[in-house]
Order: structure tokens, then C-alpha cells, then sequence
């Protein structure tokens, strides 16, 4: 792992959300600063016929078993066993809270510019990534390939993403444990604003069977310091409930409540053996990567 040199310039999160293609984004985002999220000692991608399995909607159908199909009329996916060592999934939080901006970029784009990075940087390394967008339901299942045209698949997903409606983390996290036949690494990007401890606790269970977790904690600076000066009317973008207050009245009791909810994640993740990335939606993409990039590779 390398880590950014001095005379590296970072990006605004602004500037860099105003790059409409989503590869550049993510070019910027990784090239120079990454240099692995593990040491592969495998490179390439074979394609021995290894096994058989059923369709899931999202997969490529040119992966279809037809003789087998017309023997049973139903469809099974012949599985490929590739050199790569990690087979990675990326879950991407796209409820209505993470649209939320409290002036820059919102959450969601944040976390799109991330996915985006993170994806293109996993297929750089030859290993194979997928991609679930989830609000209240899974909207967008791709499976786990390690090609090119897959990846162009994965980033025009994400740039058509829109903010949904309420929240399940949990969903996600479970239908994937059910259907993952391999240890994987598998990267949560989410505000996490819903049950935390429910949520925690199934990425405890994907921990628990092997899987390399990891979260990225995604707030806006004003969820972080709530630094509101007049009266505001706060509105939860989830359930549209509102209240009405003075920010400095309750400025300490909110901080303080914040910090107990903050140091609960870490803690609950890192006792578990999850990386837990708390991110800043203010602070350049690349320079929080490459902080936890170089903290993680320490760890191993």
C-alpha cells in the first residue's frame, strides 16, 4: 500500500461529482492513491467449468445451461472458478435520507463517487465485484464477474440511481448471506440512519462466516457538527415528520447523543472484525480512501 505523496492535489467532492462519467470519477479517485485493498498473489481470469447453479435475476444469460434447461425447464448458471482471491459485493444505501446535502454533495453522491472508485479499483486488481442498490427494497442486483464490459454494466447502473423511499439494511444483508457460496468481501456504503443494532448484528453474521466486511459510514458535515445557528424546521426525508427548534438549545444533547450512536458502530464493528470508515461528505474522496487504504493495510 502506498500512500499519497506530498505534492498531491485532492479534489473537492463538489468538483469531482461534477464529472458526469462515472469511469473518470472514479480514475481520479484511485489511480495514484490505491495500490491494493490486499495482496493478490493471482492474476488473470480462467474459465474452467466448475459447477452448476440456479439463476438469479441480474445474471448473464449467456452463462444459461439450454441443453440443461431443456431437460428440467429451468434455468441453471454454469460457474466459472477464477484466479482471483476475492470476489467482492458492493451495497450501495439509496433511501431518501441519503440524498440529503447540507450545501456540497449529497450522501448519495458521495457514495455513488465511492462505489464507482471502489469497483473500478477491485477490477483493476482482476478481482471480481458486484453491485445491490437498496432504499426500503433491493432495486438493483449485479452479480459478481471480474470482466470490462461488466464494470461499464456496474457504473451505468449507478449513474441513473435515484433517491428511494424509507430504509432496510437488513434486507439486503440477508438475501446476500443466503445466496453467497464462497467467502467474499462484502462493502456496505450508508448513512445507516435506521436500526443500528439490527444492522450490526447481520454484519456480524457475514463476519462470522468468513466474509471480509467492511463499512463506510457516510454523514454530511452538518449531521456530524450540527452547526445551525436560527430556528430551523427539521424534516425526516423518511417519514416526513417535522419539528421545529433552536439549534443551540439542543446542540449538546444532539453531539452527545451523536457520539454515543457513532462510538456504538465503531465499536460493535471493530470488536467483530469489520472495518468501520466513518466519512465526511466535506472531505475529498480521495483523501479519505487513501487514509483508510494505508490504516488497513497496516492491520494485515
Amino acid at each position: 500500500m502506498t500512500a499519497a505523496t506530498s505534492n498531491t492535489t485532492f479534489i473537492d467532492p463538489t468538483v469531482l461529482a461534477s464529472l458526469d462519467n462515472l469511469e473518470l470519477r472514479a480514475r481520479v479517485v484511485v489511480e495514484g492513491f490505491i495500490s491494493g485493498l490486499h495482496k493478490s498473489p493471482h492474476r488473470g481470469f480462467s474459465v474452467e467449468f466448475t459447477d452448476y447453479r440456479h439463476y438469479y435475476q441480474g445474471d448473464d444469460m449467456r452463462h444459461v445451461d439450454w441443453k440443461l434447461y431443456a431437460r428440467s425447464d429451468k434455468f441453471y448458471i454454469k460457474q466459472y472458478e477464477d484466479e482471483t482471491n476475492v470476489r467482492s459485493y458492493v451495497l450501495l444505501d439509496t433511501s431518501a435520507s441519503m440524498a440529503y446535502s447540507s450545501g456540497g454533495v449529497s450522501k448519495l453522491e458521495y457514495g455513488r463517487t465511492l462505489a464507482s472508485a471502489l469497483a473500478y479499483f477491485i477490477m483493476r486488481q482482476r478481482d471480481a465485484v458486484g453491485l445491490i442498490t437498496f432504499d426500503e427494497k433491493i432495486n438493483e442486483y449485479i452479480p459478481a464477474l471480474c470482466r470490462q464490459p461488466h464494470l461499464i454494466r456496474i457504473l451505468r447502473a449507478l449513474s441513473v440511481l435515484k433517491a428511494g423511499s424509507s430504509t432496510d439494511v437488513v434486507k439486503p444483508l440477508t438475501d446476500l448471506a443466503m445466496n453467497l457460496n464462497r467467502k467474499s468481501m462484502v462493502i456496505l456504503i450508508s448513512d445507516m440512519l435506521e436500526d443500528e443494532e439490527n444492522i450490526i448484528k447481520r454484519l456480524q453474521s457475514l463476519r462470522a462466516m468468513g466474509n471480509d466486511v467492511i463499512v463506510f459510514h457516510v454523514l454530511d458535515e452538518a449531521e456530524l457538527l450540527f452547526n445551525f445557528q436560527e430556528a430551523t424546521e427539521f424534516i425526516d426525508s423518511e417519514t416526513r415528520e417535522s419539528h421545529i427548534t433552536a439549534p443551540p438549545a439542543i446542540r449538546d444533547a444532539y453531539l452527545h447523543n451523536l457520539t454515543q450512536y457513532l462510538d456504538y458502530c465503531r465499536k460493535k464493528c471493530q470488536s467483530s472484525g469489520i472495518d468501520y470508515c466513518l466519512l465526511n461528505t466535506s472531505q475529498p474522496l480521495d483523501v479519505a480512501l487513501n487514509s483508510y487504504m494505508s490504516r488497513r493495510a497496516r492491520s494485515f
